[in-house]
């Protein structure tokens, strides 16, 4: 079948597409086509995502105190330092550190990044992590920044910087990663210094401000043909650009264990540089759900018994997808590994 031919039989799919989070210029050629971004298609997406977020955000915003409302109105991410106190924070890292579970990875650039689920199991063999992600601090933040009544998919989270004989780690370069409001969080098990791959941020860059609704729609216009990544729908955006968008440089998160950041990345961000060797944990969460919904629960998703499960029901789907289709998962299963252990060899 003839790439036209595959388009116009797809086509309703398509054009339902645009009424979810569905977000590639290049595997969609409703999104992709410049005539419709022309006219004004990617950038109306845009204000309508962003007006029901702040919609559903309205009705959320009793789950968290007016200080962190205005810093997240404000800068677009909300931190907390020494979320637990000091003792109970030593013992929850210490048997988080040394627990050993199925993780899996992935390499982007020089970098892994290793994930193991908070699955059922985890979650049996170290209850002590409830205590952050079903607090009500990291469940506020989620679901305001987020603007679902949704839980999460939460793991704990390891990044192995320069680790690979490769070029740099794509995720070093600031960008968004989609055109809605979408919420990630980290709860940092290890200090981040400033050389080592801290998270880095945009202060404000989460507002759609004029500028920044114009550089959407001019970006809409190249984005099919520009770099795989922005060619996804996850933009990136130059340092030097910054300014033109009225926009401050980044800021580098580097904070000592047992911080809570939550963030809008929608707003510009990225994985700082690593100047040398460097590891990171943490327990990372994020939320995404289809922008244009109205109301901001009702996620079957979240309900018990399924919320924990998503992200081996993820991976096996990937799995199975690799068997009988042959696209090879990113995923790589590593075995039974602590958070810490070192890089194994690439298979």
């Amino acid at each position: 079948m003839t790439l036209a031919l595959k388009n116009f039989a797809l086509a309703p799919i398509h054009a339902l597409a645009l009424l979810t989070g569905a977000k590639s210029f290049r595997d969609n050629p409703l999104i992709g086509s410049r005539r419709l971004n022309e006219w004004g298609l990617h950038a109306g997406r845009v204000q309508l995502a962003h007006a029901l977020a702040a919609s559903r955000r309205a009705r959320l915003a009793a789950g968290i105190s007016a200080a962190d409302r205005a810093a997240f109105d404000r800068d677009g991410f909300v931190i907390r330092r020494d979320v637990l106190p000091a003792a109970a924070f030593e013992q929850l890292r210490e048997r988080v550190l040394g627990h050993r579970a199925p993780a899996r990875e992935m390499v982007q650039g020089d970098t892994i990044t290793r994930r193991i689920a908070l699955d059922p199991a985890f979650l049996r063999a170290i209850p002590e992590v409830r205590e952050i992600v079903d607090g009500m601090l990291w469940r506020g933040l989620t679901r305001y920044v987020g603007s679902y009544d949704q839980e999460p998919v939460t793991y704990v989270q390891s990044i192995l910087s320069q680790v690979i004989d490769a070029p740099p780690d794509p995720q070093t370069h600031l960008h968004a990663d989609t055109f809605h409001p979408t919420v990630k969080a980290w709860y940092f098990l290890t200090d981040v210094e400033e050389d080592a791959g801290p998270f880095s941020y945009v202060p404000g860059s989460h507002r759609l401000t004029p500028q920044r609704l114009a550089w959407e729609r001019q970006m809409s216009l190249v984005a099919r043909t520009a770099d795989r990544l922005t060619s996804r729908g996850s933009f990136r955006v130059g340092v030097e650009a910054l300014p033109a968008l009225g926009l401050p440089p980044p800021r580098l998160f580097t904070v000592p264990a047992n911080t809570l950041v939550v963030a809008d990345t929608f707003g510009f961000h990225a994985r700082g540089p690593s100047l040398r060797p460097a590891l990171r944990i943490e327990l990372w969460g994020y939320g995404r759900r289809n922008p244009f919904l109205p109301w901001a629960g009702a996620d079957l998703l979240s309900l018990p018994g399924i919320a924990a499960r998503r992200a081996p029901l993820y991976w096996s789907a990937l799995d199975l997808r690799e068997r009988r289709l042959g696209k090879r998962s990113p995923w790589r299963d590593a075995g039974l590994l602590t958070p810490g252990a070192p890089a194994a060899p690439i298979r």
